[in-house]
């Protein structure tokens, strides 16, 4: 009997990835592109959708190309995505209104602080979870529908269709056949009640958005759809779906309530699985939905920050102090963690548990003795720093993870988990996959598919590359984590 693989669309803030998984677990091709990130005015990030769709598809179509195999070689495909992007479509044409509106984006401060009030934030995080920020969906749909001339009218007549990346790639794949979400996309829209599942009528209201621009809302391992036949030579069944950082918690194994991972791509995001229990968080934390299967919801608390891989790159684009990032290894290797250099990443604000959209970015502490290899190496524990402060919320939440399971980018480096461990005072475990984003989508897609039968399944699946445990003391760490609270606080001001 011939091998049949698993197909993930792995959609991101920078690139666009395919990845072919054998079932079990390995991946065997893995091709990605990058695409051009505009910033049209100060703290705006947007993407030309048709950059997104493109390189999606040329990514899978490569992807199989390299092992030769057809459509009929794929049980199923999973879509994972970069998350509370937002697009707006015409449903006649399929024709984006605006460019996609990322979510590092801050265009809506001055309308979120216009809307905030102890009512309305207490409303909002009630019934999404969430807080009331731009970085969510619901105030950047609006922008669309309030800037771009004729959007309302032709919203409120049912002509346009929301979504984020997974939504629109959906659409796309699907030739407009289709207009649907999973729960955890659905829950970072601020539009979302996580607790009846169902979109919300009173924040529909709320942010003047029609709910016939809504895409239904499945399960994360479900029958999205078919694929159009004549975009990769065959129709596949799409089977899995979820937000980025779940797909990744689900590729980790974290299936029992207290464990936790954390990416560092683009951004960082911790998240710790909390079972059947939505846990509000006292500390500026969000509770979202981990994934939904068979109708029940796994909920999790999870920090963000905007800034990790992102940093590098403008270390590397902007400042120009490396070739490129896999160089800061290497370059970093004799500088002592105490060296003085802070560089705290605010470029489009603050993220958990701050959320100052406000602070921006600033290398604080320089001396005549700092050189590149000092800015570099302060540019890589700002990723640990900002993960101690999503470390320390949860704490204060009771909910301090004990060993943290990592994927992304940033973590083939060493140094940086060395370091990551130190400051965590935390067992830090790097996976034999680190492609785990993909992977979870995988999964979900195998699952719905009958490939795998339980998450159980799953968790025997998932093997420690390597760990990391704390080399310094109780009284260095905090002394360090003390140093970084206060150049926080100077980018605050």
């Amino acid at each position: 009997m011939k091998t049949r693989y698993l197909l993930s669309i792995d959609q991101g803030t920078t690139s666009s990835r395919a990845v072919v998984f054998s079932v079990d677990g390995k991946p065997v091709a893995c091709v990605h592109e990058e695409f051009t990130q505009h910033y049209p005015d100060n703290g705006w990030v947007e993407h030309d959708p048709a950059d997104i769709w493109r390189t999606v598809l040329s990514t899978c179509k490569q992807a199989l190309a390299q092992l030769q195999l057809c459509a009929a070689d794929i049980i199923a495909i999973g879509i994972t995505n970069q998350r509370e992007t937002t697009l707006v479509w015409d449903r006649a044409t399929g024709e984006p209104l605006y460019n996609a509106i990322v979510w590092q984006d801050r265009r809506t401060t001055a309308y979120c602080e216009s809307l905030y009030s102890e009512h309305t934030e207490a409303l909002i995080t009630a019934k999404t979870g969430l807080l009331l920020d731009p970085y969510f969906s619901a105030s950047k749909i609006r922008w669309i529908l309030d800037q771009v001339p004729g959007a309302r009218a032709r919203a409120e007549r049912g002509e346009l269709a929301f979504g984020t990346v997974d939504t629109f790639l959906l659409w796309k794949l699907t030739q407009g056949q289709v207009h649907r979400t999973d729960a955890t996309n659905a829950s970072r829209t601020m539009l979302f009640n996580i607790h009846s599942q169902q979109w919300d009528d009173e924040l529909l209201q709320l942010f003047d958005i029609p709910a016939s621009m809504l895409p239904e809302v499945l399960d994360s391992s479900a029958d999205f759809g078919m694929t159009a036949a004549e975009l990769l030579g065959g129709a596949i069944p799409v089977y899995g779906m979820a937000g980025d950082q779940q797909a990744a918690l689900f590729g980790h194994a974290c299936f029992e309530q207290g464990m936790a991972k954390s990416t560092y791509g683009t951004g960082c995001f911790l998240m710790l699985n909390t079972g059947d229990l939505p846990l509000k968080s006292a500390n500026r934390l969000l509770t979202t939905v981990a994934y939904r299967l068979n109708g029940q919801v796994t909920y999790a608390i999870e920090g963000s920050i905007f800034m990790a891989g992102a940093t590098m790159q403008w270390i590397v684009e902007g400042l120009k102090l490396l070739r490129h990032a896999g160089e800061s290894e290497a370059m970093v290797k004799d500088v002592p963690l105490d060296h003085g250099v802070f560089l705290v990443p605010s470029f489009t604000g603050l993220g958990a548990p701050y959320w100052d959209p406000n602070a921006r970015g600033a290398i604080l502490g320089l001396t005549r003795d700092s050189g590149i290899s000092t800015i570099v190496a302060a540019a890589l524990q700002s990723v640990g720093y900002q993960t101690k402060d999503l470390q320390k919320a949860m704490e204060r939440d009771g909910l301090r993870p004990k060993v943290l399971r990592v994927d992304g980018g940033m973590v083939k480096n060493n140094w940086v988990l060395s370091f990551l461990a130190d400051i965590l005072g935390a067992v830090v475990e790097r996976p034999q996959i680190i492609e785990t984003t993909a992977l979870g989508a995988a999964y979900l897609a195998g699952l719905h598919a009958g490939v795998y039968h339980s998450t159980s399944e799953l968790a025997a699946m998932w093997h420690c590359e390597r760990r990391f445990e704390p080399s310094i003391c109780t009284e260095q760490r905090n002394h360090l984590y003390a140093q970084w609270q206060h150049a926080v606080a100077q980018v605050r001001l």
